[in-house]
């Protein structure tokens, strides 16, 4: 009946636009996040070591690959996507909720700071593509907003079962026309879009308030997608915390594009006063020089935004060698197993 359906539309609308607390010694924090973010997207690494890869350093000597990141190259936060329900070989299909807890405990373990990338889909989230799990497909939007506060709620306790409390969580990935379209489709219907962002960032903060909520897009040069999706979002009461951006320049234009972010990412900064991370970036690694040169240029104007709001530049999979998952170009390990010079851009 319609009234029934009025009632669950405006619980849904409870949960998502109203933050929920959890019950009374449920609510567990997560540590300080450093006050800036040397970070890698690792979350290739447990299918790649089931599948026999081990890393070197540069001397050539054989060890874990986190301890490389950290030890070699400060990194000192980890980023680890989390799909639905995948399926697939070991790069398209390994990273369920628990392996993700598993790996983001190991990285716990070693004193680096996590951040979960939540896709809300059985596989990748990108601008092209923001395909709706197969439980999911057949939800109506109120069905859609539970499923996903429910779904974040789940992965949030899956992690602290494994005793992590993640510093960020991004609400989707690469959410340049919105999420789980058509529903969410931004170009279509902003005020879902917005509402199903609420849905997530509200889950996260009902486990742990004082964990990072991140709305992330792709091409951070570009400051007239940022002004219609970021405003559009908060025009429409959408809470999150921090403005994610990717950025992936070829060697011959990474300068310039390092410039456009950083004036996009200011932009940001005097119009709606959230702070920012760069929360993927990447480069050939045939072209290390110019890989190490821009993670330093990008690094360095990130952390000197004004009034402490850059917070944090990430690598994406810089373990990927270059025959990995059909042929990822854009990582920093070569064949050999040992590490280009691109890394040694994140130093100081």
């Amino acid at each position: 009946m319609l009234w029934k359906k009025t009632i669950g539309l405006l619980l849904s609308l409870a949960l998502c636009l109203t933050l929920v607390s959890a019950p009374a010694g449920w609510n567990q924090e997560a540590e300080a996040a450093p006050s800036f973010a040397k970070g890698a997207d690792i979350s290739w690494v447990p299918g790649m070591e089931a599948q026999g890869y081990k890393w070197k350093d540069k001397k050539g000597v054989q060890r874990d690959i986190l301890d490389i990141l950290k030890t070699d190259y400060q990194i000192n936060s980890v980023r680890i996507r989390v799909w639905v329900n995948p399926s697939g070989d070991y790069g398209n299909g390994y990273m369920t909720v628990d392996r993700a807890a598993t790996l983001a405990k190991r990285a716990k373990d070693k004193g680096m700071s996590v951040m979960l990338t939540l896709h809300y889909s059985d596989s990748w989230a990108d601008p092209g593509k923001q395909t709706k799990p197969a439980a999911w497909a057949g939800y109506n939007f109120q069905q859609l907003m539970d499923a996903v506060y429910n779904w974040t709620r789940y992965v949030m306790t899956s992690m602290q079962a494994k005793g992590v409390t993640p510093d960020w969580v991004q609400i989707g990935n690469e959410t340049n026309d919105g999420m789980l379209w058509n529903d969410g489709r931004a170009s279509s219907n902003m005020k879902n879009y917005a509402w199903l962002v609420n849905c997530g960032h509200n889950a996260v903060k009902s486990v742990s308030s004082s964990t990072k909520t991140i709305v992330h897009l792709a091409n951070g040069y570009d400051n007239g997608l940022f002004v219609w999706n970021i405003g559009g979002l908060i025009s429409n009461g959408a809470n999150f915390d921090i403005i994610g951006m990717s950025l992936y320049p070829g060697a011959s234009d990474w300068s310039s594009k390092v410039n456009q972010t950083i004036s996009n990412a200011n932009n940001m900064i005097s119009r709606y006063g959230k702070p920012i991370i760069i929360t993927e970036i990447g480069m050939d690694y045939n072209q290390p020089a110019a890989a190490k040169s821009f993670i330093s240029d990008i690094k360095t104007k990130i952390r000197n935004l004004s009034g402490g709001k850059g917070q944090g530049v990430f690598y994406w999979e810089p373990q990927a060698t270059p025959s990995y998952n059909g042929g990822y170009s854009k990582g920093a390990w070569q064949a050999d197993m040992k590490p280009t010079v691109a890394l040694e851009g994140f130093l100081n």
